[in-house]
């Protein structure tokens, strides 16, 4: 049976990719506020991610949760982050155990060990310990740790990603840290795709392209999930790396504006 995906946050950037590249694999939900398209206008279920009820009513049927829902910016205020990131997320993850959802993948975040970043303390390694660069990180934090709670104790498959800089063009600024971070549309859908269906239960894993300068190591997310990235933006015209021994310096204001 086509298993039925509903992705939170569909109306975002990330969110409507999903929705757009995967609908053809899976019985794709979209949740949302506001529509961005026809087919959202006519499909789009409505939740307030902050009021349970609404929630609930999301799951029934649900086999995964693709939660891509949330406050997404590092400037990010507490209340924001408060709000969606942390009451909203426990809403999405309690409605998913309560209705007997089979996964959750969680949109996590570099954010989530920027510290490293900002100090330029390389490489970084999914086992280490967590170290928020921002509220929004710390928040992503939360995140992972709620679902390894609910994976332990209610059985929920949780993947967790630690999703880099998603652009359609990784040359539009000129910070290596950004670059090395890229993760292209077709990698986020490849990473996500192998999220759902991989064997493994449980999972921290960041999730970039190919890039050759990146500090992130994503062994586990190739063994475990069987990812394997595509691109790379040194593949783009006119494209050149500028190689630093021990990476280029990060911005002192990191992750301002990232």
């Amino acid at each position: 049976m086509t298993r039925r995906i509903l992705i939170t946050g569909a109306t975002g950037g990330v969110g409507m990719l999903l929705a757009e590249r995967l609908r053809d694999e899976y019985d794709i939900v979209e949740h949302g506020r506001t529509p961005k398209n026809e087919r959202q206008e006519k499909t789009l279920r409505r939740a307030d991610l902050t009021d349970y009820d609404e929630v609930r009513a999301l799951m029934d049927g649900i086999d995964t949760v693709v939660h891509m829902a949330g406050s997404a910016s590092p400037e990010s205020s507490w209340v924001d982050v408060l709000q969606a990131n942390i009451i909203g997320f426990r809403n999405v993850l309690e409605a998913a155990r309560e209705a007997g959802v089979r996964r959750f993948v969680f949109a996590s975040s570099n954010h989530a060990m920027g510290m490293y970043d900002r100090h330029e303390e390389w490489p970084v390694y999914p086992h280490q310990l967590p170290r928020g660069d921002s509220l929004y990180g710390v928040s992503k934090i939360f995140g992972e740790a709620l679902g390894r709670f609910y994976h332990d104790e209610h059985g929920i498959d949780f993947i967790a990603l630690r999703i880099g800089w998603v652009s359609a063009d990784p040359l539009t600024v000129d910070e290596d840290i950004l670059r090395a971070m890229w993760l292209s549309e077709d990698d986020t859908v490849e990473v996500v795709r192998r999220a759902i269906e991989a064997e493994v239960r449980f999972g921290l894993y960041y999730a970039v392209s190919d890039n050759p300068n990146r500090r992130w190591d994503m062994t586990n997310t190739m063994l475990e999930l069987g990812y394997r990235p595509k691109d790379s933006w040194t593949d783009r015209d006119h494209a050149r790396e500028r190689v630093v021994e021990g990476g280029a310096p990060t911005p002192d204001n990191w992750p301002e504006g990232s």
